[in-house]
């Protein structure tokens, strides 16, 4: 990575104070879903596409990961759960992937951070929701299960960006029968559920939550401007050949202003937010700096609204932590969690 000038890491990385005219009510602080809000922070996603889910003797993501992200700074870890290639033909989960879920949930709760527990089939459950909904609801049944007893240290996200053809209207329906099998199991444990078109802050006057289940964090996530976190990225539509996109301050005003529109849903809606993804794409070409500024930007409006966030994401791309080196990278995390903060 190349080193940038002091003055552009002193600019990058200013730090904002959660803001007090941000924080929740007295009132609503009472509430289960604001306390554990309250508890995150600052987390990062983490094992998603790690080898470990299929032979744990080839992880890159050790044990060792979970106190280094303690010490760096974060709160929990949101992990990204990809279940659906590990259950047979009655939907059953393999035990050997269970196995390895309990280690982790066992060995991140040790190191003192909270655990997300990400499910994240969300393209084949949007392409197919009919077909999804009957696996969704068998893994939530398996998981309230056998996570029944766990801290509520442990918090469960039904469903990672939902999106079209699975689209408001379905995904609510498919709500209104996942919620009653997690409060089955788990009445008391916190869970987070974004709204569709991948958990588009615009979206979120469409969500329809049960009004009597306080314990719920709504999630959303944010990668704008899409066509500077995204350029080279050859997943994304359109975007493999897209390049040279500067983040500029109109991007910055434009975060600050769609932070607002967030909060406002959350104080009309008595509900806590918390910023499930952002980062942007670390092999395009984007240079350092601007990538440096784009997060800390991201980062200083999320705790400026009182929202916890999750960096996308620890390993991989969009990297936080270079497993290789066995080091951080350095400017990208010091831009969320800036030294003495």
């Amino acid at each position: 990575m190349r080193f940038k000038t002091l003055a552009l890491l002193a600019a990058a990385l200013i730090v904002t104070p959660l803001s007090a005219a941000t924080a929740p009510q007295t009132a609503k602080t009472a509430e289960p879903a604001w306390q554990a809000a309250t508890k995150l922070k600052r987390g990062v996603n983490i094992i998603g596409y790690d080898p470990l889910w299929r032979d744990p003797a080839k992880a890159r993501f050790q044990t060792k990961h979970f106190a280094i992200i303690k010490r760096g700074g974060f709160d929990f870890v949101r992990v990204v759960l990809q279940a659906f290639e590990h259950m047979d033909a009655q939907n059953r989960l393999d035990p050997q992937w269970l196995a390895t879920l309990d280690r982790v949930v066992n060995e991140a709760t040790a190191a003192g951070l909270t655990v997300i527990l990400d499910e994240h089939d969300f393209n084949p459950c949007s392409a197919a929701p009919d077909a999804c909904e009957p696996k969704l609801v068998a893994f939530w049944q398996q998981i309230g299960e056998r996570y029944r007893g766990v801290p509520d240290s442990v918090i469960f996200e039904l469903l990672n960006e939902p999106h079209a053809p699975l689209d408001a209207a379905r995904w609510n329906a498919m709500l209104a029968k996942l919620i009653p099998v997690v409060r089955a199991t788990n009445p008391n444990r916190t869970l987070v559920i974004g709204p569709t078109r991948w958990n588009n802050l615009e979206e979120l006057p469409t969500l329809n939550l049960p009004r009597d289940d306080r314990n719920i964090i709504v999630t959303f996530h944010y990668y704008e401007p899409f066509r500077f976190t995204h350029q080279g990225a050859p997943w994304a539509d359109d975007m493999a050949k897209v390049s040279g996109i500067p983040f500029t301050v109109a991007d910055e005003a434009r975060i600050k202003a769609d932070y607002d529109k967030v909060a406002a849903w959350s104080k009309a809606n008595n509900r806590p937010i918390l910023l499930g993804e952002f980062g942007a794409y670390d092999k395009s070409g984007i240079p350092m700096e601007a990538r440096v500024r784009y997060t800390s930007a991201v980062r200083r409006e999320a705790e400026a609204h009182g929202f916890p966030w999750a960096y996308w994401q620890f390993d991989s791309d969009f990297i936080l932590y270079d497993i290789d080196k066995n080091r951080w990278v350095e400017p990208i995390q010091q831009a969320l969690v800036p030294t003495g903060k």
